[in-house]
């Protein structure tokens, strides 16, 4: 009886909520530092709206992707499908639809407050099946991949959709109707749910004038497009970073891939008054302060997309002041002062107390930062801690534990350590993991040597486009440490390392001339099979700065590209040699 009464207050209370302006509400909450507020908010008016469903539902699945624990991810799989269900099930829409095309009712807002639920439901499936799209993929399993890929072909087509029938809805809505006589302009066709999850080409006839433009607000319009925007804006710029030799797979599922039009709607999104408005502000924090400078997509400027994120997160301060997530993107853009950075990271380290999951991502950066610095003994606690209390690659974060021990001087703890990493080796497909454990093996036979323990550690520091983020008079220390490796079999390493840190300190004569050594280094080919792929890569981006040998730069990235395969991080290498080589088209004279 109690439980009933609680069930009909609640829902007396519902009768006169914006679920719209509710939603961002709890977003809001979750992001300054209320996770459990945030999921008592949407769990508790989870079954007012889909939007509401939604909210809860990626509740669950953010929680789920920050442990990858195996329950939280199930429930999280079950939340996103009931959401999905729920969004699916309501056929009120389309009976409205069919009811108004005939009658040609005169009562616009219902006519409108019909098409907005519909687009909402829309975006909220696509939305549910990108996510669960995600879950498949941590499986990493073949059969995972392709469901998920056709579960993203299904969402892709919903976002496109839905974009194109927002826009064109705006468009109307700007025209006066004195400015439409006669037969109304094409407009979009609001086809239900069932259509569009079947993938079908055929589409319902549009909806009649009583059911356009008319009948929503301005402001519903821009919140729909706030929220369609996100979803579309993320597939363009995830995709417009597939490695090239992928591409032909992903145009083949029928996805774009446009790098300015993804940020221009994420833009859009982040400026909106949807619930997704804050998500699209941290995805262009990700861009701008993560994935840019590691895929190197602006070329060797480190410095690229760090003033558009700083800009956003000035004007976002107000609204997130002790914002864990805020603090950490901070604390990123900051990468180039370290120990501003490190003050950030350990700011945000103490606000996320309850979230043991946003304190694991201060720590590695923490860590990144204490290795930028060398200071090895701040690096080692830091990775060390995360090998024991996270859940993620423990394989990796104890091969960083090992070569931040070893570079102390601790070897015989190194060599505990490194043994560590082939027992945690368990992803077999995962590059990362496959990385670590192969290097630690070569590192611990015969025994560890503090030498190839900083070279190790100066190697990572490389691989994850680190080294410029160093100070010179740490670059200038590595310098001389690393000539001091003799180590025959770590020759080609050696000078890969040293012609970068010579490209951070300007020196280009030094660094072409260690890149080319690098390059042809045969013998350490077995050992280390990257270093000559992405040797023939850096010296090809150094020859493309000058004009006269920009020619024989495109030549060396074109040989880095097609004549070397199976090696460590070739991905990764594929997608920057495919940034340089697209920017070189760009400056090219017409």
């Amino acid at each position: 009886m109690a439980d009933t009464t609680a069930r009909q207050s609640v829902e007396g209370k519902t009768d006169t909520i914006d679920d719209a302006e509710l939603a961002l509400k709890g977003i809001n909450m979750l992001l300054n530092n209320g996770f459990k507020e945030s999921d008592e908010l949407f769990r508790t008016y989870r079954n007012h709206s889909p939007l509401m469903s939604f909210g809860a539902s990626f509740v669950s699945f953010l929680n789920a992707m920050m442990t990858f624990e195996e329950e939280k991810m199930q429930v999280a799989f079950e939340d996103l499908k009931a959401t999905e269900k729920l969004c699916e099930s309501d056929n009120t829409g389309v009976i409205e639809t069919i009811k108004n095309k005939i009658k040609r009712s005169t009562d616009s807002q219902r006519s409108g407050v019909t098409v907005v639920d519909r687009l909402q439901r829309q975006i909220i499936i696509a939305d549910c099946q990108v996510y669960l799209a995600v879950l498949s993929f941590i499986k990493q399993e073949l059969s995972a991949y392709i469901k998920g890929g056709w579960i993203l072909r299904k969402a892709w087509k919903m976002y496109n959709k839905c974009y194109s029938d927002i826009s064109q809805l705006q468009e109307g809505s700007k025209r006066k109707p004195s400015d439409q006589p006669g037969s109304p302009s094409p407009s979009p066709s609001l086809s239900s749910t069932s259509d569009q999850s079947d993938h079908s080409n055929a589409t319902p006839p549009g909806p009649t004038p009583s059911q356009r433009a008319d009948g929503i607000s301005p402001e519903a319009l821009d919140r729909l497009k706030g929220s369609v925007s996100f979803g579309y804006g993320l597939f363009h710029l995830c995709i417009s970073m597939v490695p090239p030799h992928l591409l032909k797979i992903v145009n083949l599922l029928g996805f774009p891939g446009d790098r300015l039009q993804g940020l221009s709607a994420l833009t859009y999104a982040s400026e909106s008054k949807d619930m997704k408005a804050p998500l699209a502000t941290l995805a262009l924090l990700w861009y701008h302060t993560v994935v840019q400078p590691f895929f190197a997509l602006d070329g060797t400027d480190t410095q690229a997309g760090l003033l558009e994120a700083k800009g956003i997160l000035q004007r976002r301060e107000a609204v997130y002041p002790n914002s864990s997530l805020f603090t950490f993107f901070k604390g990123r853009v900051q990468r180039l002062e370290i120990q501003s950075a490190l003050t950030s990271f350990n700011n945000a380290l103490e606000l996320a107390t309850d979230q043991r999951e946003i304190q694991h991502v201060c720590l590695y950066e923490i860590g990144w930062c204490s290795m930028i610095e060398l200071s090895f003994g701040d690096a080692y606690r830091a990775f060390e801690r995360l090998k024991t209390e996270s859940r993620w690659s423990q394989c990796y974060y104890a091969y960083l534990t090992g070569v931040c021990q070893g570079a102390t001087g601790d070897l015989e703890g190194a060599a505990v350590v490194f043994k560590d990493v082939q027992r945690l080796f368990k992803r077999k497909n995962n590059q990362i993991e496959l990385f670590s454990m192969k290097r630690a093996e070569k590192l611990r036979k015969p025994s560890p040597s503090k030498e190839l323990c900083i070279l190790g550690l100066i190697e990572v520091l490389y691989l994850w486009k680190a080294l410029p983020n160093c100070s010179i008079a740490k670059l200038q220390t590595m310098t001389q440490i690393l000539q001091g490796v003799d180590d025959a079999s770590h020759a080609g390493l050696k000078n890969l390392l040293l012609g970068a840190i010579h490209q951070c300190l300007h020196n280009t004569k030094d660094a072409i001339q260690h890149f080319q050594l690098a390059a042809r280094d045969e013998p350490g080919r077995l050992s280390n099979s990257y270093v000559q792929p992405y040797s023939c890569y850096e010296l090809g981006c150094v020859l493309l700065d000058c004009p006269e040998s920009a020619e024989k730069g495109r030549i060396i990235l074109l040989q880095a590209k097609e004549d070397y395969a199976g090696y460590d991080f070739e991905n990764r290498l594929h997608v920057r040699i495919y940034s340089a080589l697209a920017s070189t088209r760009a400056t090219a004279p017409p």
